[in-house]
């Protein structure tokens, strides 16, 4: 049975681990964070590789074996990934799991549904930003899994539903904040597991935090030349992102990953190119160009690349702070030309 850290981040109450304990993360910035925590103790394990998606990965061979030799599983939570737990439970055994998205504190935005974000939507109305409590108690918190929903435009409305995201927007990593918070329990939580080398999680905890404060003034330095430009991204992967650091993003060719847009999405996004002046579109590695070419066909607007998973950074205690400065420069530089 899969055993949770949460809310007390407590391990097991056998006897502490003698050597430091194998750790498996799901995604490359989970992993970055568990990297900087262990330093030089140890490398946690990669389940999901670059490229790949998060929402509904099948586990390679090799990455089935990390996860099962994992005695600490740190992962983001059912909200990105909702078939990892049955894989955590099954494959894991004994293991220990920390759902970092569902630590208390954590800060949660609701999806949005809109084709353009500026747009009202009663849907953002009632669900503001949400800490952990309220997003707990959200009758939609456990049904995640709707990947076989359509697209549904809704014609004069621009309202579509092709995400599967479900109440809450999932890619909390990229709100540096929620990074700070999670480094302090991923350092309690390998303190638990070892407590021979409590003292170096924390000191290396603390490091990463302050880390993590330079490259947020980085970032911040990088794009106050473009707090006026407005974006449109390929899927609405970062909402924390934009909120951290006051940018506008006009809207996204897709809600999620999961699904393709409808032709009234696109439409709607063509209009608003024109009629808002957008700076910029971001394109995503791991999906095919065409659908930016259909909304830029008639434009010179400039088109460059942005990834929410960091695909193209070395793994490592670096990878977290390198995302939110790699993020920044990406952004400043299209917008600036």
């Amino acid at each position: 049975m899969l055993r949770s850290l949460l809310p007390a981040l407590l391990l097991s109450s056998t006897a502490a681990l003698a050597e430091v304990p194998r750790v498996a993360t799901d995604i490359a910035p989970v992993q970055g964070l568990v990297a900087s925590v262990m330093g030089d103790l140890g490398s946690p394990a990669l389940l999901v590789p670059p490229g790949a998606s998060p929402h509904d990965h099948a586990l390679k061979p090799s990455e089935a074996r990390a996860l099962q030799e994992a005695q600490l599983v740190v992962w983001m939570g059912e909200a990105l990934s909702p078939d990892m737990a049955r894989k955590i439970d099954a494959i894991a055994g004994e293991a220990a799991a920390l759902a970092l998205f569902d630590l208390p504190g954590t800060r949660i935005l609701a999806t949005r549904e809109d084709v353009l974000f500026g747009a009202a939507d009663t849907h953002d109305e009632d669900h503001d930003a949400h800490a952990h409590d309220d997003h707990a108690a959200e009758d939609g918190h456990e049904d995640h899994d709707d990947h076989g929903h359509d697209d549904h435009a809704t014609g004069d409305h621009g309202h579509d539903h092709d995400h599967a995201h479900g109440a809450n927007d999932p890619h909390g990593w990229l709100d540096p904040e929620n990074a700070r918070l999670w480094l302090g329990a991923i350092a309690e939580a390998l303190a638990e597991a070892d407590p021979d080398n409590a003292d170096t999680y924390r000191a290396n905890a603390a490091a990463a935090e302050a880390r993590l404060d330079e490259a947020v003034t980085t970032a911040r330095t990088t794009l106050d030349p473009v707090q006026e430009a407005r974006f449109v991204v390929f899927h609405d992967a970062y909402q924390y992102f934009e909120q951290a650091f006051g940018l506008q993003v006009l809207g996204a060719l897709r809600l999620s990953d999961a699904t393709s847009p409808s032709p009234a999405r696109l439409a709607a996004l063509r209009d608003a190119l024109e009629a808002e002046g957008a700076t910029c579109i971001f394109a995503e590695p791991q999906f095919d160009p065409h659908l930016i070419e259909t909304v830029t066909a008639s434009t010179s607007l400039p088109v460059a690349e942005l990834d929410p998973l960091g695909s193209t950074l070395a793994p490592g205690a670096e990878f977290y702070p390198r995302l939110i400065e790699d993020m920044a420069q990406r952004i400043a530089t299209c917008a600036q030309g």
